[in-house]
């Protein structure tokens, strides 16, 4: 694979990362049909990652530096800053709601290299999962902002974001539809999404890249230089993206999304039946 092939996959990682459709279905999927016809490799998806997760950062930025600094403050009992406060809540919130993807990330590392990566499973989860979004999207209650979130909804959101390890799932997707299910109202249920990302794409990005330099056999089929430059390209597209989707759903509803998931699902199914591509 070259430069070229990874400046496609950055673009598309910019684009599919917070359209709850899975980036590292897209990418999965996309290296198929590139010329060399090869997967990008869970090296190349989590590292790419860290320029989506850094657009969130620019995005949210106001919001971050405010958590995190009462976060830190409110420990000092001269700051006046009490746990309840809304900010030093999401702090807590974020920590918590983390700590189930580490956990399962660690046990199932193997799995994630390997079995999670067969296009049957990934073609089997964009279309169940899609399901869920629409049906969770049609029967949430959309009362509840993101002031409410409590620290049981947290873990919930937390439990959520682990299935994204599989391709199709969708990080977004899972931790939306799980806020959805919970009664919150797209926006709020996306922005905590979001954040609630930051911790672990950076944790798996880092983990990766680090990998990539110590042990240069790890399976992305990438360069060092191919892989920034995807990465730098994902930055720049998916911060455009953040912006357009959470201007999208204060007024619309995830069902294009749904459909699409369903539909990409179908022709993936259709492709490895036919023998046109290799499951694995």
């Amino acid at each position: 694979m070259g430069l070229l092939e990874a400046i496609v996959l950055g673009l598309i990682q910019g684009l599919t990362e917070f359209l709850p459709i899975s980036s590292s279905a897209h990418l999965r999927i996309a290296g198929e049909f590139l010329p060399s016809a090869t997967d990008p490799g869970a090296t190349f998806t989590a590292i790419t990652q860290i320029g989506t997760e850094l657009a969130v950062v620019v995005y949210f930025w106001r919001d971050i530096v405010r958590i995190i600094g009462k976060w830190f403050r409110h420990f000092g009992t001269a700051s006046g800053i009490e746990r309840n406060d809304p900010d030093v809540r999401m702090g807590w919130l974020i920590i918590i709601g983390s700590i189930p993807i580490v956990i399962v990330g660690v046990l199932f590392q193997e799995y994630i290299r390997s079995t999670f990566r067969s296009l049957w499973l990934i073609a089997i989860v964009l279309i169940v999962f899609g399901i869920l979004l629409g049906v969770a999207d049609r029967i949430g209650s959309r009362r509840r902002q993101l002031t409410d979130l409590t620290y049981p909804h947290g873990v919930y959101y937390g439990l959520a974001q682990t299935l994204a390890l599989i391709p199709g799932v969708s990080r977004s997707g899972a931790t939306t539809t799980m806020g959805r299910l919970l009664g919150y109202d797209r926006p709020a249920a996306a922005q905590y999404a979001f954040l609630l990302a930051i911790p672990a794409v950076f944790g798996s990005g880092l983990y990766e890249l680090y990998n990539s330099v110590t042990e240069p056999q790890v399976d992305s089929p990438f360069t060092g230089i191919e892989t920034a430059v995807a990465t730098v390209v994902a930055f720049g597209v998916g911060l455009a993206v953040i912006a357009f989707l959470m201007s999208y759903i204060k007024k619309r509803s995830f069902l294009p999304f749904v459909i699409y998931r369903i539909l990409l699902g179908g022709v993936l199914i259709v492709l490895l039946s036919t023998g046109v591509l290799d499951p694995l």
